[in-house]
């Protein structure tokens, strides 16, 4: 039967505009930006549509793809945080080192329009390559090689030919005995050096749909490529770097996927292309292990001593086209190695673009993620092409990350990432080889185990060193030990709100000095804060915990449906800094798996205290952290509870039937309680006295017992054996009306507390 995986594509790339109208068939970007912007805007201007989008200058480009006879309509933006600001491609050879300026002015990403969940990583460099991804399918597009005349040929001519083909085409046949397993094909055993997590229950009840559908948080990995001089060979010198590009922009839309529930950006500081010579000292054929231990080493050697260097790298990515390791083998990593300087470094087998997926996996490993199914419970995940499976489908045909891999992921930045900072930062690298014990597996050299302990102390760790304490020290008679202790604080830094209290930071690092030869740690946090802007904002009903569930909206799907999402209060006070929002429409209560923004109340009966990166942190009403000054019942700091009164209030329900005031309650009221002391049909409700709406039990019907949020304020409303109660902490932002809605006369009494 004829391969149906490749084809040839019959209907030629085309510029488009942005309604996906001919506007040119030149698609490449070529050599001189400005001068093909020109030559599409002439295109466009000859078509009588002329579309500033289509012409390159900071905005979209638009191209007509038709896949497997279906045709695409490609919107695609640049992609400008692919590549640093001045990186550098650099050649180093045994004559020195050649400089190049590295730009990825032709990397693009985006989708399809009217192709929900679909997602694109594409160059243009020099014609369309790259990968076009949808719910059902992905595909690789790359175009044929045409000579050094392309951009004349694609101009004067009908057009550059490309071909493409399916993901699943690239899948190696069976390399081991783990095809024996059924449609599965070995990914070159991707024997990285595993951990083994022990008697772990792992909490993963949660739909892959909300996972996917999940507000992330964006981290960025600076990345240092290597290449050999077997790469180099196959692409050719004087079109290796776009492809490079090309492929590292699939690495980074691959690490936006919304199952991962974290936004990776992969930006790459430095790429390295070394010589043959140097290539051979660093690839030992056969031997994985020792080739990775020397492209790690050789990537610590590249490393900037300066961390605050434009080229200072978190991780090193090394690509060689040459057998590092048994027939198939195509990755090699450590695990949890990001913050490590040493061990922050994979290994990939370079085969076209279907090594991204090689290379996100590789480095998935180094980010703390397991293979699905060993060690965690995700190898039901595995059959669906999930990225982190040890083994790949021949039939696989889309990527996602699994739940475990969400959360093996989301512990790791935790321990790994300064919480200050989104990005990857120096002073959490503390590699050494005493830290932790690996121990190979008999039967497997390649598959590794640790228990997370240091080796026995006096372990060779080095020319002339041994392992104490967990460290690797010199063996001299006079190995003093040096506990660490706290540099200078930080200057506080800006505001997190502009009013209304916020929080600022300072930090300190222990390095002055950094512990020694087993010497003790600095104690306490590396971090501390304080209140800011403490004046009230103009606003009067503000609420920054309903604006960031607003936010939500249009990020976040629950069901297959969008909602308005409002703020929510966890009963449990440990989740209160967790974002929860309420979906107005249904009132279903949903975790949006990020955390409440610092300087948001953790509650709204306790106007003081803040969330601060999960945690509850308490805060006097005299706005200084942990002072435990508090508010009396008159709402005073530190009063004695005489400045104020409390009313009481009587009411007998008239004879009649319908909706009927009970009483007005003053803006500025505190500890409002209203209270029926017999049980009845009646219904209290709230509206508000300046606009006269319900906020509460607006239509009279017998509700459920709920909590709401009004104008930052959260009223607790119970009906329990038909007895209504109503009652919030205050203080109230505006004048509110108390009603009943009166169906069968009943003569009791409504007492009502007002302080």
């Amino acid at each position: 039967q004829p391969d149906t995986s490749t084809t040839m594509l019959n209907r030629l790339p085309v510029l488009t505009d942005a309604e996906g109208r001919f506007l040119s068939h030149a698609v490449s970007a070529g050599p001189a930006d400005g001068q093909f912007r020109r030559r599409w805007r002439r295109e466009a201007e000859k078509a009588g549509h002329a579309n500033d989008q289509a012409s390159g200058d900071n905005q979209g480009l638009y191209y007509n793809v038709t896949v497997f006879g279906r045709e695409f309509h490609l919107r695609l933006r640049p992609n400008r945080r692919l590549v640093a600001p001045g990186a550098k491609m650099e050649w180093q050879g045994s004559d020195g080192t050649r400089l190049e300026p590295l730009s990825s002015s032709c990397m693009f990403v985006g989708d399809i329009t009217d192709v929900q969940g679909a997602s694109v990583a594409i160059s243009n460099c020099d014609g369309l390559a790259g990968m076009i991804r949808t719910e059902q399918d992905e595909f690789f597009i790359e175009p044929v090689e045409m000579g050094h005349h392309v951009i004349e040929q694609e101009e004067g001519g009908e057009g550059r030919p490309h071909i493409v083909y399916r993901s699943a085409a690239l899948k190696k046949p069976p390399a081991s005995p783990l095809a024996s397993l059924g449609h599965s094909a070995d990914l070159g055993g991707l024997m990285d050096l595993e951990t083994l997590y022990e008697g772990v229950e792992r909490s993963l009840n949660q739909s892959r749909r909300v996972r996917r559908q999940s507000p992330e948080r964006a981290y960025n990995i600076e990345v240092l490529l290597g290449v050999d001089d077997s790469v180099v060979q196959f692409h050719g010198p004087q079109r290796v770097g776009k492809y490079l590009l090309t492929l590292m922009n699939i690495v980074n839309e691959i690490y936006h996927d919304h199952s991962l529930g974290a936004r990776i950006n992969v930006v790459l500081v430095r790429i390295v292309l070394v010589d043959s010579k140097k290539s051979s000292s660093l690839i030992e054929l056969g031997n994985p292990s020792q080739s990775l231990e020397n492209v790690c080493r050789w990537a610590f050697e590249q490393q900037r001593k300066n961390t605050t260097d434009k080229e200072y790298h978190d991780h090193a990515i090394f690509l060689t086209r040459q057998e590092f390791g048994p027939t198939g083998m195509q990755g090699y990593a450590p695990v949890t190695g990001m913050c490590h300087p040493v061990r922050s470094c994979t290994l990939n087998h370079e085969d076209g673009f279907s090594s991204a997926f090689v290379v996100a996996h590789e480095t998935g490993h180094v980010l703390g993620m397991e293979h699905d199914g060993q060690g965690n419970r995700c190898g039901d995940e595995v059959q669906m092409g999930s990225i982190m499976a040890p083994l790949v489908q021949a039939a696989f045909h889309r990527f996602h990350w699994s739940r475990c891999s969400q959360q093996e992921l989301g512990r790791y930045l935790q321990a790994c990432l300064n919480i200050l900072d989104s990005a990857f930062l120096p002073q959490y690298r503390t590699y050494d080889p005493c830290k932790q014990l690996w121990c190979a597996h008999p039967d497997n050299p390649f598959f590794c185990k640790t228990k997370k302990g240091p080796p026995i102390d006096g372990t060779t760790c080095g020319e002339g060193k041994h392992c104490f304490k967990g460290h690797c020290v010199w063996l001299t008679p006079d190995i003093i030990k040096q506990d660490g202790n706290w540099g200078l604080w930080s200057e506080f830094g800006g505001c997190s709100k502009p009013c209304g209290r916020g929080v600022q930071f300072r930090t300190r690092a222990c390095d002055n000095p950094r512990p020694a030869n087993g010497g003790r740690p600095c104690s306490g946090s590396n971090y501390q804060f304080q209140m800011c802007n403490t004046h009230e904002c103009e606003d009067p009903y503000r609420d920054y915990r309903a604006e960031q569930c607003s936010m939500m909206d249009n990020k976040f799907e629950h069901h297959n449906a969008r909602h308005h999402w409002l703020p929510y209060e966890h009963p449990d006070p440990k989740q209160r800094c967790s974002l929860y929002c309420k979906s107005k429409e249904t009132r279903v209560v949903v975790n949006m798996q990020e955390l409440v923004d610092p300087g948001i109340r953790c509650s709204y009966k306790d106007p003081y205290s803040v969330c601060v990166y999960g945690e509850c942190e308490k805060v006097g009403c005299d706005n200084v952290v942990g002072s435990g000054l508090q508010e009396d019942k008159c709402g005073v700091c530190g009063g004695d509870g005489t400045k104020c009164k409390t009313i009481k209030f009587n009411f007998n329900v008239p004879d009649k039937k319908g909706v009927i005031k009970v009483l007005e309650v003053p803006r500025g009221a505190k500890h409002l309680l209203v209270q029926e002391l017999n049980g009845t049909s009646h219904i209290l409700a709230v509206k508000n006295k300046a606009s006269g709406d319900f906020f509460l039990n607006s239509h009279g019907d017998y509700p459920e017992t709920r909590s709401i949020i009004e104008k930052g304020v959260e009223w607790e409303y119970e009906n329990k054996n038909n007895k209504d109660t109503i009652q919030t902490t205050g203080p109230l932002k505006n004048d509110v009306v108390i009603m009943v809605y009166i169906y069968i006369k009943h003569n009791i009494n409504i007492f009502t507390y007002i302080m």
